[in-house]
């Protein structure tokens, strides 16, 4: 919630009540609402009209402060006398203010260009929330109005003295954002309040603003913006300027708390040469203020850079620590995982080998086992006799084994026979005769050597399948 003490402090700046008793019934009775209590005090004020050029009701927005010598202070206590200006501080109609620049309340300051910066402040930024849900809605409503106010003008103007190709580039937006645009270019900002029916505005219009003389000059070193002051917001600022006289024309600078610096007004009738000649000493009398805010703006614009170039700097220096930090963490646990997965598989490969032992010492074991077996189903080796039958077998590596058979002894048993010598590693294998070259395969396991031809003798050899 925001301090009850910074809304009075708000209220005396926009009202300029200086009496805090007065400020704070006012408050109170409008339940601290800050923008209603502001709205309802502008209204009550504006019940004091006059008559601006015999025909139109003024509205009592403005405070006029004759200041032939008036300084203008700063934050950090330093001040700045005009160059040769008797300039006027102006106080700005609240409703131009609240509907400007697209703040979601009344601005407390427009801001100084002079060797202070800019300084612009919304009720927004200093804490206070929209008394009403509708405020922000209003002012961005209020300032296309002023922006169509502008450029309904721009459009009478061109209609009127549309035949000279030389106009001033009047903006085709409010005069607060008019205001905005010539602080950011650091130019001045002149403002014509057009009087349709003054029987001086066509000789003026034709003759002084669109001479070429003068519409150079104010567009090369000018901020231009006009408005008729059948518009809300131009018969507004004839209040503000207490024009007298028309044609009207000034030359404004932003200045602090909803003000603006006059720096010159020329009312009446003018003719170009004294138009080109009142511009250029205005021009030449504000150009130390110009100068003085273009450096330090540039100054400030520097400072920001190289502040943005070492956060870069240190932003990338960070970036690149951290990036080495995250590839060394990377290549530690690469190294980690490369040490774990190596583990795992000299871990493996040490598993499978003593499986691959195991497994043949238990693949020879049954060999040895099976050998055993079918030698002692063969039995003993009968005698020769002629129901014997010799057999010869010779192994591929040249090795010649024999042995006497039964003739009804079954192939099988010469293959079990060869099993139990033990030369082979394998068992598929098929016993051959060469001539004729007769193939004695499992097939043929259950014929008797007799049967098989190969009785009395027979010389075998292996050929592994």
């Amino acid at each position: 919630m925001v301090d009850v003490a910074d809304k009075l402090g708000y209220f005396q700046a926009i009202t300029g009540l200086e009496d805090a008793d007065l400020c704070t019934e006012i408050l109170q009775a409008h339940g601290w609402d800050l923008e209603l209590a502001i709205s309802s005090f502008t209204s009550s004020s504006s019940s004091s009209s006059s008559r601006v050029d015999g025909d139109h009701n003024r509205e009592p927005f403005t405070e006029f402060e004759d200041a032939p010598s008036r300084a203008i202070e700063f934050d950090d206590g330093r001040a700045f006398r005009p160059p040769g200006i008797a300039w006027k501080i102006i106080t700005l109609p609240v409703s131009i203010v609240s509907g400007s620049l697209g703040l979601a309340s009344s601005a407390i300051g427009f801001g100084f260009w002079v060797a202070g910066g800019a300084l612009s402040y919304s009720l927004a930024m200093l804490g206070f929330g929209s008394g009403r849900g509708g405020s922000e809605t209003e002012s961005s409503s209020s300032s296309s109005s002023a922006a169509g106010e502008a450029m309904e003008f721009i459009a009478l103007f061109d209609r009127d003295y549309g035949r000279n190709p030389l106009k001033p580039g009047f903006v085709s937006e409010g005069f607060m954002d008019a205001l905005q645009l010539s602080r950011s270019q650091f130019k001045l900002l002149f403002v014509y309040l057009h009087s349709p029916d003054h029987p001086d505005t066509p000789p003026f219009c034709q003759r002084t603003l669109c001479n070429e003389g003068v519409v150079a000059f104010l567009n090369e070193n000018f901020v231009a913006w006009g408005g008729s002051i059948r518009s809300s917001e131009g018969f507004k600022m004839s209040n503000s300027f207490k024009a007298s006289r028309f044609p009207f024309c000034a030359v404004v600078m932003p200045a602090a708390n909803h003000r603006i610096a006059l720096l010159q007004q020329v009312e009446g009738p003018t003719t170009p040469e004294e138009m080109i000649a009142i511009l250029q000493r205005v021009v030449e009398d504000s150009s130390t203020v110009l100068v003085t805010a273009r450096v330090e703006a540039e100054e400030r614009r520097t400072n920001l850079r190289l502040r943005e170039e070492q956060d870069a700097a240190y932003r990338a220096a960070l970036e690149a620590d951290q990036a080495r930090e995250q590839q060394r963490q990377e290549d530690q646990e690469r190294i980690e995982r490369e040490a774990a997965e190596a583990e795992r598989k000299r871990k493996e490969e040490e598993e499978a080998r003593e499986r691959a032992e195991r497994e043949a010492a238990e693949r020879e074991a049954a060999r040895v086992r099976m050998r055993q077996e079918k030698a002692l189903a063969l039995g003993d080796e009968p005698e020769k006799g002629p129901d014997v039958t010799q057999v010869l077998v010779r192994f591929p590596n040249g090795e010649r084994k024999g042995r006497r058979f039964e003739s009804n002894t079954k192939i099988q048993t010469l293959y079990d026979y060869v099993d139990s010598l033990g030369v082979l590693e394998t068992e598929e294998y098929s016993l051959i005769t060469n001539f004729p070259r007769t193939v004695y395969g499992r097939d043929k396991e259950s014929m008797s050597l007799k049967d098989a031809g190969l009785h009395p003798q027979a010389s075998l050899f292996i050929e592994i399948n």
